[in-house]
């Protein structure tokens, strides 16, 4: 097939116009076209008056061959690339230890399903509830202020991922086109179609519980197993020759196998390969690996705020006449700005039509997250507001005196949220203020025409309290600037929301860019945005699969020596 690229054609385009606009590109007539089919469609919104669909086609002719010879300086017209999955590897007739993924986020998910798929009939650990379960206790939470720590908004089956906007694209480079296998597996869990191709698909949070559902059955047909409520407390090492290791005799760089672990039920398993998909609020884990001598480094992130306005301020800044358009639906945002004092601010997360949800995992700690449903009709579009944390801010300030604690920036992330739960009424209510106060250093009373989504409920204050003060300040220039780029941004009565503290993982667990492994753990695969190798479902599921890949060929050659 020919893979057409840039096809624009206005935003009320007849049908017909779509197959006019491939002859006329291709120079055909209509009987040498066979079919073609949308492979991605998304929008040209630069000049509110005059947006743009643009498409991107695969078309079957009758004359193929000819056409991409005469195309072949033509960018936009080339060769449909392969992009259908292909295993890499299938199980032995017999293994000697079953692979174990823990965590069942999007990436232990992808890790596991494709395990499963190869025939390695995976061992899943999660430590929190089933999906549906999860939901029950999260929702409770936002009702009654019950915070179960082992089943929140961070913890059990679907991660984190399943309370979000459910985005589905992702900056990573992707030259196996792993993202199709990602999405196509989606679609067959019961996403809808329209996610392989609109440009910026997304899917919402009860949505992703039925996939997740769908997904977990197919892994249980293949033979895997999924276990809920299994943290694992300690993972088991010997050196590389099989000698015993002991916890004073490991150093960061002392190299080491994997050889089992052990449930916090005090269950042994046996295995010689685990990825490591625990996503980015694991932080007692962390220190477990870090206790036990897992490489690990410091990473940058972010911390920040919760900004919310009126979708419909939102859809008419980027649509203008246009806002409301169904092809089009809730308008998005994607801001950055670099300020005079060196910080960087910029949007993360938006959820169009959705709602600021409470997304602690610790007592006495208050943590905010965006999320939204299939049909982003909510009153009100939120996206996180955040400022970038470099190591030398957790090093260099009150949260830690140890340079060389790679830990350092989960005490800064538990110091925010600590501050912001006491501002808040200690009951996790979250402390919220309006942009005018806020740009003006003032206490807020109370809302305006933006009424705050967040549940279990608001309390008005002074935000400055709740960041160091060169991200307070830095957020405060920033407003200013993105209002310049989205008419209404930093009007007075829009709402900020504290505080924004999980945006990535505050550590990286370091791996092997052939093996995958840990640099000094051979059979440990750190995967996803726990370990510091994804930032969303799709990137996390990519990351999954790579991991699933690099374990099966590990194991298919070990048991072939």
């Amino acid at each position: 097939m020919i893979r057409l690229t840039n096809i624009k054609l206005a935003l009320d385009h007849q049908a017909h116009e779509l197959e006019q606009a491939i002859l006329t590109k291709l120079s055909i007539d209509a009987e040498q076209l066979i079919n073609f089919t949308v492979f991605k469609r998304g929008y040209d919104a630069r000049k509110k008056s005059n947006i743009f669909l643009i498409y991107t086609l695969d078309v079957e002719t009758n004359v193929n061959e000819e056409l991409l010879a005469t195309f072949s300086d033509d960018t936009q017209v080339k060769e449909t690339p392969d992009m259908a999955y292909k295993f890499v590897s299938q199980a032995p007739s017999e293994l000697k230890n079953r692979p174990v993924v823990i965590g069942m986020g999007p990436c232990g998910l992808f890790v596991g399903l494709v395990l499963a798929q190869m025939g390695f009939k995976p061992i899943i650990l999660e430590r929190g509830q089933e999906v549906r379960q999860r939901t029950k206790d999260t929702f409770g939470f936002w009702r009654k202020k019950i915070l179960n720590t082992e089943s929140n908004v961070q913890f059990g089956e679907g991660g984190a991922g399943t309370f979000s906007d459910g985005k589905l694209y992702s900056q990573v480079k992707d030259p196996k086109h792993y993202s199709r296998k990602v999405l196509h597996e989606f679609v067959d869990a019961g996403a809808p179609e329209e996610i392989l191709y609109v440009s910026k698909p997304h899917i919402g949070t009860f949505k992703l519980v039925t996939m997740v559902e769908q997904m977990r059955a197919k892994i249980f047909e293949l033979g895997g197993e999924v276990r809920f409520n299994q943290r694992v407390d300690n993972i088991h090492f010997t050196d590389v020759d099989g000698n015993e290791c002991t916890t004073q005799g490991i150093d960061g760089y002392q190299n080491k196998k994997v050889t089992g672990l052990t449930l916090s039920n005090g269950e042994h398993i046996e295995t010689n390969h685990i990825a490591l998909a625990i996503g980015h609020s694991a932080r007692d884990t962390f220190k477990m690996l870090f206790d036990e001598g897992v490489y690990i480094k410091a990473k940058p992130f972010s911390v920040g705020f919760r900004i919310e306005h009126e979708q419909s301020v939102i859809d008419e800044a980027r649509f203008g006449n246009n806002a409301g358009n169904e092809i089009l639906g809730a308008a998005d945002y994607k801001l950055v700005h670099h300020c005079k004092n060196g910080r960087s601010v910029y949007s993360f997360c938006m959820c169009p039509g959705g709602t600021v949800v409470a997304a602690a995992s610790e007592e006495g700690r208050l943590v905010t997250n965006g999320m939204s449903q299939y049909s982003r009709h909510e009153r009100n579009a939120n996206s996180a507001i955040v400022v970038g944390i470099e190591p030398e801010d957790f090093v260099t300030s009150e949260f830690a005196s140890n340079r060389d604690y790679v830990l350092a920036g989960i005490d800064f992330q538990r110091k925010l949220e600590e501050k912001a739960f006491k501002l808040g009424g200690e009951n996790y209510d979250a402390p919220v203020q309006l942009v005018g106060d806020f740009l003006a250093g003032r206490k807020s009373g109370e809302h305006g025409s933006v009424t705050p989504s967040y549940k279990p409920g608001v309390t008005y204050c002074d935000l400055s309290e709740t960041l160091p003060d060169y991200a307070i300040a830095a957020i405060r220039e920033a407003l200013p600037a993105f209002d310049k780029k989205i008419n209404g941004f930093s009007m007075s009565e829009a709402t900020l929301t504290a505080v924004e503290t999980r945006t990535s993982s505050p550590i990286q667990i370091t791996r092997d860019k052939e093996t995958l492994q840990s640099l000094n753990t051979q059979g440990l695969y750190p995967a996803g945005e726990g370990a510091g190798y994804a930032g969303g479902i799709l990137s996390a599921g990519i990351d999954g699969i790579k991991i699933a890949e690099a374990i099966a060929l590990a194991i298919t050659a070990e048991q072939q020596s």
